[in-house]
């Protein structure tokens, strides 16, 4: 694995405390608080820690309460609510500096046969002619605050791939979707809570910029106060987070300093693996002017 997958490997490896409580530590990238689906990932690590039996996630929903500290360690206290024969329901509640900064409920399920259909694939050209966000970002670095040009261009352990590139310091209009393909940079291990809880760590990833572009607002503009509220995932098949996967996304609504996104990944075979959805804050300072 690069270097880059190995530390957020070891991110999602949480140091256990006691029984039902786990520590985790922090990346930054470059927000100035601790990135939401980094405390997701590591709710959602800690809740299967407790799931002693061979069940894997099906369902997970968030909430954000306050800004994670990036000096300080999340705490992730577990709560057994309910083991049944098919399904094992855990809740997880992060802390910092003695307060709840984010809760989880989560939900694991035996494998079981039944009836099966999908929505088809949003079409999208293939991964390998698309350019990276990484080169795109790193070409230019030069309009990036100097504060923030090391973190926004160090190396990452999500290979993102836009299908439309766009500059987080322009503004421009454009409709409330986008696709991208992403995959971890190299191979994981086969465990499948590794593969979801990569997914989860990247479900997250520039969401609420979808909001934002139909209202020509650049993700880095001057006094946008942006962050998440909430966010929900559904895992409704297996599937590998280091082979290519396509995020599509749109936003249905946005209104009362309040953004609305839902999304959808499809392996690059066409299989649909998972459905997001989440409401954020978009707040715009006005300029005193």
């Amino acid at each position: 694995m690069s270097d880059a997958l190995d530390h957020l490997v070891d991110l999602l490896d949480l140091e256990p405390l006691e029984v039902n409580i786990y520590r985790g530590q922090n990346r930054d990238l470059g927000t100035g608080r601790v990135y939401g689906g980094q405390v997701f990932a590591q709710a959602l690590v800690a809740a299967k820690r407790t799931v002693t039996e061979n069940r894997e996630a099906h369902s997970a929903h968030g909430y954000f309460i306050l800004p994670g500290d990036l000096k300080a360690p999340i705490v992730y206290f577990v709560d057994r609510l309910r083991d049944g024969n098919s399904f094992t329901t855990r809740r997880v509640t992060a802390i910092q500096h003695g307060q709840a900064i984010f809760n989880l409920s989560a939900s694991f399920h035996i494998v079981e046969d039944g009836p099966a259909h999908q929505s088809e694939m949003p079409e999208a050209p293939d991964p390998e002619t698309l350019t990276p966000e990484l080169v795109t970002i790193r070409e230019m670095a030069d309009k990036i605050p100097e504060a923030l040009r090391d973190v926004l261009t160090q190396e990452r352990p999500i290979d993102v791939r836009p299908v439309d590139i766009i500059d987080p310091m322009r503004a421009e209009k454009r409709p409330p979707m986008r696709r991208a393909w992403f995959r971890a940079v190299s191979r994981l291990p086969d465990e499948p809570s590794i593969h979801q809880a990569v997914l989860a760590y990247a479900s997250d990833y520039g969401l609420l910029i979808t909001a934002l572009q139909p209202h020509g607002i650049a993700y880095r503009s001057r006094g946008l106060q942006l962050a998440s509220l909430d966010h929900s995932l559904w895992m409704h098949r297996p599937f590998r987070a280091d082979e290519w996967l396509l995020y599509s996304t749109d936003s249905p609504v946005t209104y009362g300093a309040r953004g609305f996104v839902r999304g959808t990944i499809h392996s690059q075979s066409g299989e649909l693996v998972a459905s997001v959805a989440q409401e954020g804050l978009i707040r715009v300072k006005k300029d005193k002017n």
